[in-house]
């Protein structure tokens, strides 16, 4: 079993924070909300294992790198100008990018902006979604659906105020209700009690999710605010903006995606999982994990593996 190696490097202005294992052709892991590159922990393992590279940032504004102040740092150009860096203070001419929730938008823009740097994509449970007439949260404001937890975020310091009030208690939720785990899904709806009322308590400890993994996690967010990590959402109207004159490029590199069958967010995004075909001409095919909810790759990490490793090994440069 190969050791991690753990360290922090200055990479497009900003201290980022570094998980990685192994050697050979690099394969980047791009963690979403609200995680860590720890939670790409059983993959650097059997990347490692299998001859690849495989680094895990913390993303900006989570765990061990920098988290600006200014909300308007952190656009869908800065998280994937911050894995351009990262490559280039690396050295690494040539990557393999995969993204899981957030760091998949992350992972598929990358691979949209720079096919001559990310030669191929796989995203989890985010399949990538062509710019619209108008930005998603527009898209909630017109559906009325004003307590949906993505409008919820954007007033600074709200969710802030509700999330640390007991830190623990909010990973350990979160964790539990986006997961296979709760009999009824979880909607995304955040009642007047506030956003850490909206999740559920697990009823016992969770099978895929040992009581020191959830610690690093609450040491983690506990150090830090989750401020970083909740401005990603306060951008989602100024990336749809940003994002104007890259409106129709095309994903011609290899890619895959992939989808816990529990994961409550899958039915709302199922029509852009079946428009993969036509949306990313690179699409090769789609998996979907039996059994596992929102955090697959913990949740199914084998599943996950021979997804990932068989992907790899039919792109390989």
């Amino acid at each position: 079993m190969h050791a991690f190696r753990e360290y922090t490097l200055l990479a497009n202005g900003i201290r980022q924070h570094v998980l990685e294992a192994g050697s050979g052709p690099a394969v980047l892991l791009c963690h979403g909300f609200p995680e860590l590159g720890y939670s790409w922990r059983h993959q650097i393992r059997a990347l490692a294992d299998a001859g690849y590279r495989a680094i895990a940032p913390d993303m900006r504004g989570y765990g061990g790198t920098e988290a600006p102040a200014a909300i308007d740092r952190y656009t869908i150009l800065h998280l994937v100008g911050d894995m351009v860096g990262l490559l280039g203070a690396l050295e690494i001419a040539q990557a393999d990018i995969v993204g899981h929730d957030w760091g998949a938008p992350v992972a598929w823009t990358a691979a949209q902006l720079r096919p001559d740097l990310f030669t191929s994509v796989l995203g989890m449970s985010v399949p990538f979604a062509p710019r619209g007439p108008m930005s998603g949260l527009d898209s909630l404001r017109r559906a009325g659906k004003h307590a949906y937890y993505q409008l919820y975020f954007q007033e600074p310091g709200v969710a802030e105020a509700d999330f640390h009030a007991d830190i623990e208690a909010t990973i350990r939720r979160m964790m539990w209700s986006l997961s296979a785990g709760p009999s009824r899904p979880w909607n995304g709806m955040v009642g007047p009690e506030g956003a850490l009322a909206a999740l559920a308590e697990p009823p016992g400890p969770m099978h895929w999710l040992s009581a020191e993994e959830l610690a690093v996690y609450t040491a983690a967010f506990r150090d830090s605010s989750l401020s970083g990590a909740l401005n990603w959402y306060r951008n989602m109207d100024r990336n749809w903006e940003l994002t104007a004159p890259f409106q129709h490029a095309r994903i011609r590199q290899p890619a895959w995606f992939l989808s816990g069958e529990r994961d409550p967010i899958y039915p709302a995004l199922k029509s852009l999982v079946e428009a993969l075909p036509r949306n990313v001409p690179g699409h090769l095919g789609t998996t979907i994990v039996p059994g596992a909810g929102h955090w697959v790759q913990q949740e199914a990490p084998e599943a996950v593996n021979r997804v990932l490793l068989d992907f790899l090994g039919r792109v390989q440069r």
